[in-house]
């Protein structure tokens, strides 16, 4: 039974605060899930300890991450920022592991550039850790962020090693939706698909194996629970439950309709406070950090933009805010707010479809089953969407009565007034927010190392206005605007007006855009190359192809990814193609590796 939330609530919280004995805080978080459990309504498995937590402890009913996909979300978690701001919103983009650190020029300006939430608690004297399963001999847990992390943040991987009576601050990070070969008989025939996937056997075998998933989770938290409750630390432990993003699918994972950006979040309080309670407030994972500082008595930063959720004077939000960008090898730029009511969805890349090729997704066989249906003619118009092109640049839902997003209102004139209501805040958000994700990231790349860091970018004086600027330029509806904005002293309002003019069709600007091949930046060089290859210029496809081996390796990437764009265009350039399958960057060897099989059909 839902409780109502008053004063107080908020009065028990204060006084929870107020003990001497300060609470041990531990996060699960779980990989790749939507709230497809009991206690938010699924009815074909049963998860009996998630929803005894539930009952037990506090239920958002809408919450939502930043980030729908793992390391953006998680380096906004582990921050309590949103990715955007931190310039940690490209999926695995500055990592240290030797994946896709880039060149050692900009190692430096990888690094974090404030206290993770780890490092707040221990210098706060807590015992900090991160476990792969909660259990005593557990593996040290996920750490997939888009940064340099101090690796001495965390004591250990688990909780056991502390001082007696020292509080701890625990994670412990569970595989979730990742786990698809547990065995829990989930029916195919029994799962309910929605309307957006077609009624197909290899998407209901995945959806029973995906529901599989969290019938195993529930095992997991269960034997969590059960140590705590044996260690004699559940009366003292503060509870958080959620998942890093959605269910890995078309829609979900990466994408920031809901089944990619709601996630289900729990908090369980010691001795039964606010047990059974739901609240329908909009509320971000970030806040989770905020809370949690709280909670222990530790000043939230300013540098946290997350909310103490349970704070005395707690106002409720109106809207919250997430963004997709790059993905692995695929770029992308997305933007949404979300109402508790509406949603609307910003695609600043129409010309591209949602769902792009990418290693990742277009090694599920969901996704060729659904691509194979696509080619087939086999897929009604909601159902083939995601796979066409262009699409529309903004997309507006009434959740109220859609709760499928199935029905776009971004032209209908009677939802005209809502939309540039919602387009004016994710604007202001953005602005206010420090958003990097409109500055091509090869661009951004240098901009971060010649600033110390990427979070310093926007708020240099010299770049004050320039996200507003770049804003301008992707919403112009005259051509004079784009090719003035050619002549910006800002290689970002270079690069958009460049790639613009391209994705119009607007020969009548071929000179101008040929003056910036030459251009002092490699990324306005790549898009305008690919601006006039749009408009019939074959020859710029070389400039691509002798841009993959740029000393910046983003730039290096943008180019074979404007090659592979160019379609038959990159015929001639093969062997380039070819070679980067050993390149220094692993994102431009994947696309070398696809780009070269399509070349050789």
């Amino acid at each position: 039974m839902k409780t109502i939330l008053t004063a107080t609530f908020f009065a028990l919280v204060t006084m929870a605060r107020a003990d001497e004995v300060r609470p041990n805080i531990l996060w699960i978080v779980v990989e790749d899930a939507s709230p497809h459990i009991g206690c938010y309504g699924e009815k074909t498995i049963r998860t009996p300890s998630l929803d005894r937590l539930a009952r037990k402890g506090l239920r958002f009913e809408k919450a939502f991450v930043t980030c729908p996909v793992c390391s953006p979300s998680r380096s906004a978690m582990l921050t309590g920022m949103y990715q955007t701001t931190l310039g940690a919103h490209n999926h695995r983009s500055q990592s240290d592991n030797g994946k896709s650190k880039g060149t050692a020029a900009f190692f430096d300006s990888y690094k974090l550039p404030v206290k993770s939430i780890p490092r707040l608690f221990k210098d706060a004297g807590y015992w900090t850790c991160n476990s792969a399963t909660g259990r005593p001999n557990s593996k040290f847990g996920k750490t997939d962020y888009n940064f340099i992390w101090n690796r001495a943040d965390c004591d250990d991987a688990d909780w056991k090693g502390r001082a007696k009576g020292q509080p701890f601050f625990a994670q412990v990070q569970l595989r979730g939706g990742k786990n698809r070969n547990t065995k829990h008989g989930t029916d195919p025939a029994k799962v309910t698909l929605p309307p957006y996937y077609p009624d197909h056997p290899v998407l209901r075998k995945d959806w029973a194996a995906y529901l599989n998933s969290w019938v195993q989770t529930d095992l997991e938290v269960d034997a969590i629970l059960k140590r705590l409750e044996a260690e004699g630390l559940a009366d003292s432990t503060v509870v958080f439950f959620w998942t890093d993003h959605g269910v890995s699918h078309a829609r979900g994972k990466q994408f920031l309709y809901e089944e990619g950006i709601r996630v289900p979040l729990i908090v369980r309080f010691p001795k039964k406070k606010n047990a059974g309670a739901v609240r329908g407030d909009l509320v971000t994972h970030i806040d989770v950090a905020a809370s949690s500082l709280a909670l222990a008595n530790i000043d939230i930063p300013k540098h946290v933009q997350g909310v103490d959720l349970f704070a005395k004077g707690y106002k409720q939000r109106d809207m919250i805010f997430s963004a997709r960008d790059r993905c692995d090898e695929t770029v992308e730029i997305q933007r949404c707010v979300r109402t508790k009511r509406y949603k609307y969805i910003r695609n600043f890349l129409p010309h591209l479809p949602h769902l792009q090729h990418n290693r990742y997704k277009d090694s599920k066989a969901i996704i060729q089953t659904l691509r194979g249906l696509h080619a087939d003619g086999k897929l009604n118009e909601l159902q083939s969407r995601i796979l066409t092109t262009p699409r529309s640049a903004e997309e507006l839902y009434d959740l109220k009565i859609d709760p499928h997003e199935t029905r776009n209102l971004a032209a209908d004139p009677v939802h005209a007034a809502k939309l540039r209501e919602l387009r004016g805040a994710l604007y202001e958000w953005m602005v206010s927010s420090r958003d990097l994700g409109l500055i091509p990231e090869p661009i951004l790349e240098e901009m971060g190392h010649r600033h110390g860091n990427k979070i310093h970018v926007l708020k240099h004086q010299d770049n004050q206005m320039l996200l507003r600027d770049i804003l301008s330029v992707i919403d112009a509806t005259e051509s004079n605007t784009l090719t003035k904005a050619l002549k910006s002293n800002s290689p970002a309002v270079r690069y958009w007006a460049a790639t613009l003019l391209g994705v119009r069709g607007d020969k009548a600007h071929t000179k101008a855009l040929a003056r910036l091949t030459r251009d002092a930046s490699s990324s306005v060089r790549v898009a305008s190359a690919l601006a006039l290859c749009r408009l019939g210029d074959a020859s710029q496809a070389k400039l691509l192809a002798d841009e993959i081996t740029n000393e910046n390796l983003l730039t290096g990437m943008y180019a074979i990814r404007a090659l592979e764009l160019t379609g038959r265009l990159a015929k001639p350039h093969v062997e380039a193609v070819s070679a980067a399958r050993q390149g220094p960057y692993e994102f431009t060897r994947r696309i070398a590796t696809r780009l070269t099989g399509t070349l050789s059909d």
